[in-house]
């Protein structure tokens, strides 16, 4: 599992680089503190669509895993939170590197929750399925990521961003709000509070009020703009946050 954890780390090393190669909108290069943001986000962007079809796939080719999300296992979903703990690991360390933790701090505060989780469902082989349910979330992650990539290149065609917005708010309910919903409603009334029960649920709990807040700035800042405040004079080059 370590080895898998670290070609993970690897594999998004190698996609960072490739990302440096990538033309970048003008929107982008004219504003230095962009660059770094924009690589990033692509990177993100490609973990979402992996990780995100992969949880799928993972549910769908074995639904009697939803049956037993405390002890049941499959290859698939172990791979995959291996994959997943590689790319938290990886993003972690490119924010730190490169002076972002400031301003991205909400990231860290999620990928060691993240982190911290995943190692435990690694080491003990209990509640994986649960981690290929909360991966769901990286459908959602996708239109997200797509949205702040939107956002940054000031594409010329509003019909699109509009588009995606309205997608993004139903995958959000679907892949995010859904089931981590349903999780957390099946660790309060199942999982016993001791031991990596305990631990797991802590974070569960604390990733709902964070979950829930996202929800609000992304309610604010596409469908009730005239309730945001001040954020239309925030310079937000290099900045990272999960909602913008």
């Amino acid at each position: 599992s370590a080895a898998l954890v670290g070609g993970s780390v690897a594999i998004f090393g190698a996609l960072r680089r490739l990302a440096l190669a990538l033309p970048q909108p003008a929107a982008v290069r004219s504003r230095p503190g962009r660059v770094w943001r924009w690589r990033n986000l692509l990177v993100s962007f490609a973990h979402s669509v992996l990780a995100g079809l992969w949880a799928v796939f993972s549910l769908w080719h074995s639904p009697e895993l939803l049956s037993d999300i405390q002890d049941g296992y499959s290859v698939s979903g172990h791979l995959l939170v291996c994959f997943s703990s590689g790319y938290f690991i990886h993003d972690t360390l490119d924010i730190i590197f490169n002076h972002q933790s400031r301003s991205s701090w909400e990231y860290l505060v999620h990928h060691a929750m993240a982190i911290s989780a995943f190692v435990s469902l690694i080491l003990t082989g209990r509640f994986l399925v649960a981690a290929v349910l909360l991966l769901l979330v990286e459908v959602s992650n996708i239109f997200l990521t797509v949205r702040m990539l939107l956002k940054m290149s000031n594409v010329p065609s509003p019909a699109l961003y509009e588009a995606n917005k309205y997608i993004n708010l139903v995958m959000y309910f679907a892949f995010r709000l859904a089931p981590q919903a349903y999780l957390t409603w099946y660790f309060l009334r199942y999982v016993e509070v001791q031991g990596q029960g305990a631990f797991l649920t802590a974070n569960l709990l604390l990733l709902d009020a964070m979950i829930l807040m996202y929800f609000s700035r992304l309610l604010r800042s596409d469908f009730f703009p005239s309730l945001r405040k001040g954020s239309a004079e925030r310079d937000v080059d290099g900045e990272k946050f999960l909602i913008d």
